[in-house]
């Protein structure tokens, strides 16, 4: 047997940046997200009760080193969950670069979750998927919830009480521009670490971003797409400033990124309403109304390549037969 998932990525409207507990991977803060109709990552999951060791293929190359370490940890947790020793072999595939700021990880370990639970008999509900999907990868807790497009990481206090679910949120699109498809130079988890200890913006950070997410959560609630925008862009360029306070200082903004916001601001004046956002890297996202995606993508797409996306599906189960099919 194999099981086969598919998740996509998600964007943070509102950020996750820091975790209370590295084992748990509990946050700080919690978060607020969209998750895209679009880049999905697919994974297989088959166990391999005769082997002594996991292997792992990204794209159908074999990972190494601290990839295939967080996959082989993350296994070895479903396998304490399922009361199991076998190993397995997961093949999985990303339609969204990798490591460049665009939640591969989120896609990544949420489509894991979903076909290491299958594959290794766990009967988890979406809540405890999302639990699940979050031990491997903070933000993929929030690319399980299916039914609007939208989730919330509640951060909570332990394992239990730290997920993701569904929330109302008004009718936008997201245009991505993708200025590098490369991976970073400092991962998520290294900047995560290395602004909690050496930012002096840390503390200011962490309060400031507990008042936005109950901020955004009453304007997503409330179908206030300006206030909600507004919120998603301010919150956005305090995580960079916050990651730029770091010793030494982390730059993931590239010139080009900045470019991107100031004409995001140059739209905006003109009278179309969209605000940017940017997670840890150099790609910049533009938030939108549905009737501005269009012009927005062409405004940005002088800058670099440009994608629509809408709000997406949460992280299911395919079948290998449909797999195949596509």
């Amino acid at each position: 047997m194999t099981a086969i998932a598919r998740a996509h990525p998600n964007i943070a409207l509102v950020k996750y940046w820091g975790k209370r507990d590295e084992e748990l991977i509990l946050p700080e803060t919690g978060s607020l997200s969209m998750t895209l109709d679009a880049f999905p990552t697919t994974t297989s999951v088959t166990l391999t009760p005769d082997a002594d060791e996991d292997v792992f293929l990204l794209g159908g190359e074999a990972v190494a080193g601290k990839p295939l370490e967080r996959v082989v940890a993350f296994l070895d947790h479903v396998r304490t969950l399922a009361g199991s020793t076998s190993r397995a072999r997961v093949e999985s595939s990303n339609e969204v670069p990798t490591a460049a700021g665009l939640a591969s990880s989120a896609a990544g370990f949420a489509a894991l979750a979903v076909a290491a639970a299958a594959e290794y008999g766990l009967a988890l509900s979406e809540r405890d998927l999302s639990r699940l999907a979050r031990r491997g990868s903070g933000s993929a807790c929030r690319s399980i919830p299916d039914g609007t497009g939208f989730a919330i990481w509640r951060a909570g206090t332990d394992d239990q009480s730290s997920y993701a679910e569904a929330v109302p949120a008004p009718d936008l699109r997201m245009v991505v521009l993708t200025l590098d498809a490369g991976s970073k130079s400092v991962s998520s988890r290294e900047g995560m670490r290395r602004s909690a200890a050496t930012s002096p913006f840390h503390d200011a950070w962490v309060s400031s971003t507990t008042q936005t997410l109950v901020e955004a959560e009453a304007a997503a609630a409330a179908g206030d797409f300006t206030t909600l925008g507004e919120l998603t862009e301010s919150n956005a360029l305090r995580m960079h400033a916050h990651i730029n306070g770091s010793v030494p200082p982390i730059r993931y903004l590239a010139p080009a990124s900045i470019a991107a916001f100031d004409a995001i601001e140059s739209l905006r004046a003109s009278g179309v309403e969209v605000y940017g956002t940017a997670d840890a890297g150099p790609n910049v996202v533009a938030v939108c109304r549905p009737g501005d995606a269009d012009a927005v993508a062409d405004a940005l797409g002088e800058i670099g390549p440009t994608t629509v996306v809408a709000p997406g599906p949460g992280a299911r189960l395919v079948s290998a037969a449909v797999e195949c099919a596509e």
